[in-house]
């Protein structure tokens, strides 16, 4: 068949059929993340102004109001001089046959109160499936000085020897606090000066050895409560004494401190009854309820 050449209407150009122009189809956009799918950038903008001049607004209020260093440390020996807080102050953890202990959350936070001007906290960036992606910060805003840590926590939790997967959302944020405020200890005892925390840990650690100045309370009484108190998490005597290598009755203060470390950190679920005295099983079974108890104090 004959092939005959076209004539654009418009333009009156000849041209060949092959040369017709071809049309082409647009290109499909491209597909925009899910998370980012539900971003106001109008919200976006406004909480960037806000976070700039709540910033500048703590900056200004620290240069007007600087700290006096001289007041802030008697503070901080006065609270380490009570009992009720030295003695919940440390945690304490078993690593190859030793114990590891050190200040919590609580007293890093605590001397930030009294040091005054530091800025700090936790911040969930995103949550993911199964996982959380978290920020620890703390900010000295006389100094400048900042640290921070972003870390990615998974929804899990070791139950016995098994990992369980969280999906409710109490779960996840009970675990995501739980894993953070370590990571926070650290960023604020970070910016804290070095002197002051080694003066308030050792403030702390004679309070606990004293006792309270205020009830005198001697050391053997207070080490006959402590039995009795692990002795309702399942802890006996025995095996104390055991770990001790000697009878309670001859417990020194230094010892009586690192005790009232491990029942910290059993009862903030850092560490296990079975890590400290052994029978696993048994052992493992008496952390999970005191974990049963704590949860339904907590609801």
């Amino acid at each position: 068949m004959e092939e005959k050449n076209l004539m654009d209407p418009v333009t009156g150009e000849i041209y060949e059929p092959e040369e017709q122009a071809q049309t082409v189809a647009p290109a499909a956009p491209a597909a925009v993340p899910m998370q980012l799918q539900n971003i106001n950038q109008g919200t976006v903008a406004i909480e960037a102004s806000r976070a700039v001049a709540e910033a500048q607004g703590k900056l200004y209020i620290a240069k007007a109001f600087p700290r006096d260093e001289t007041a802030a440390y008697a503070s901080v020996m006065e609270v380490c001089s009570r009992y009720g807080f030295a003695s919940k102050a440390f945690y304490a953890f078993p690593r190859s046959g030793q114990t590891i202990t050190g200040p919590n959350i609580r007293f890093a936070e605590e001397l930030a109160r009294c040091w005054g001007n530091v800025d700090y906290g936790i911040k969930e960036l995103s949550r993911d499936a199964g996982k959380s992606e978290l920020q620890a910060y703390a900010w000295d805003l006389e100094t400048n000085t900042q640290s921070v840590q972003n870390f990615t926590n998974p929804h899990q939790r070791e139950a016995g020897k098994k990992m369980v997967t969280l999906t409710s959302d109490r779960d996840i944020y009970e675990n995501n606090a739980n894993m953070a405020a370590r990571r926070l200890r650290a960023r604020i005892l970070a910016i804290l000066p070095a002197w002051l925390v080694d003066a308030a840990v050792q403030k702390c650690k004679d309070t606990v050895a004293k006792g309270d100045s205020k009830n005198n309370m001697p050391l053997i009484d207070r080490v006959r409560m402590m039995v009795a108190t692990f002795s309702s998490i399942g802890v006996k005597q025995d095996q104390i004494e055991k770990r001790l290598k000697h009878k309670v009755d001859t417990m020194t203060g230094e010892e009586f401190a690192e005790y009232v470390g491990i029942y910290n950190s059993i009862k903030d679920k850092d560490s296990t009854v079975a890590s400290w005295f052994g029978n696993e099983e048994q052992a493992s079974d008496l952390t999970n309820a005191v974990n049963g108890i704590n949860k339904g104090a907590s609801a």
